[in-house]
């Protein structure tokens, strides 16, 4: 059994003198991505929340289009790591041998495997209309994560992706030592439940680069926020998506760099039609 946490010892260095103890660390796995038997990718990640990360990988990939498309779901453990393991159906089996590449990636690397640069920086989903948030809704939202992030409170050493909503506050929220790793698997989550993204907003811990906005985009949100600051290309990213990026978010404020229309000082609809949509239940950690 791979555990998210280890509790490991150390030797404690301070100018008030030498000490020993013990320390919470994360733990950190090869998580094999398989389809029908074969090994499309194989990443480095915190070993918890399986399915999530297996099925928001495979959506962000454009592997599949839809959950549905997997007949079947095993995690397979073993001493050096764990096998994800799905079967597709019919069209999808025969083209995912066609695509079908082995990379041996790095903590949370996004575009491992990747062999051209068109395909590196291929467009993004168009996101839909969406709602529109207060200053006041962002920063709540962001005042939210930290509390729940359970394995970062214990290592601080992890990232966090989660979902939120005006009706729900926050809908779910995944952790991984790859920032990457963690929105799949918030993905994952969403899928499964089947939520509608286009009501909320991503939050991130981590810095936003093109492949973050791009997994924003295949997930439907219309506003992603982040602790840290975009890159360029991010930012050309985005407005192409039509996301609104916001980023920087201290405790006094935050910085918006697209489709700033999203974002007002006060007051704000849940969508295009002002109807709050509530969601189904997720295991928020």
């Amino acid at each position: 059994m791979h555990d998210p946490v280890r509790s490991v010892p150390r030797k404690i260095w301070r100018q008030s003198g030498v000490s020993e103890g013990l320390r919470a660390v994360p733990e950190e796995t090869a998580l094999a991505i398989t389809y029908n038997g074969g090994t499309y990718a194989v990443m480095m990640g915190t070993p918890q929340d399986y399915r999530d990360f297996a099925y928001g990988f495979s959506l962000s990939e454009g592997v599949v289009t839809s959950i549905d498309e997997i007949e079947s779901f095993e995690a397979v453990e073993f001493d050096d790591g764990v096998e994800l393991r799905m079967w597709l159906a019919g069209e999808k089996a025969e083209s995912i041998s066609a695509r079908r590449r082995q990379i041996a990636g790095p903590t949370g690397c996004g575009l491992c495997g990747i062999d051209s640069i068109s395909e590196a920086v291929k467009p993004a989903a168009i996101v839909a209309p969406g709602g529109v948030f207060s200053f006041d809704q962002i920063m709540a939202a962001m005042e939210t994560l930290s509390p729940l992030q359970k394995v970062n409170i214990q290592t601080r050493a992890v990232h966090a992706a989660a979902f939120w909503t005006p009706a729900d506050g926050i809908v779910a929220l995944r952790e991984d030592v790859g920032r990457h790793n963690a929105l799949d698997k918030l993905a994952g989550a969403l899928a499964q439940a089947k939520v509608d993204a286009g009501q909320g907003m991503v939050l991130l811990t981590s810095r936003v680069s093109v492949e973050m906005v791009q997994k924003t985009a295949a997930i439907g949100a219309p506003l992603m926020v982040s602790v840290s600051a975009p890159t360029a290309l991010a930012i050309r990213m985005a407005e192409a998506a039509g996301i609104t990026l916001a980023a920087i978010a201290r405790s006094d404020g935050f910085e918006v760099f697209t489709h700033q229309h999203r974002v007002r000082q006060h007051g704000a609809t849940a969508d295009a039609s002002g109807q709050e949509h509530g969601h189904p239940h997720i295991d928020v950690a």
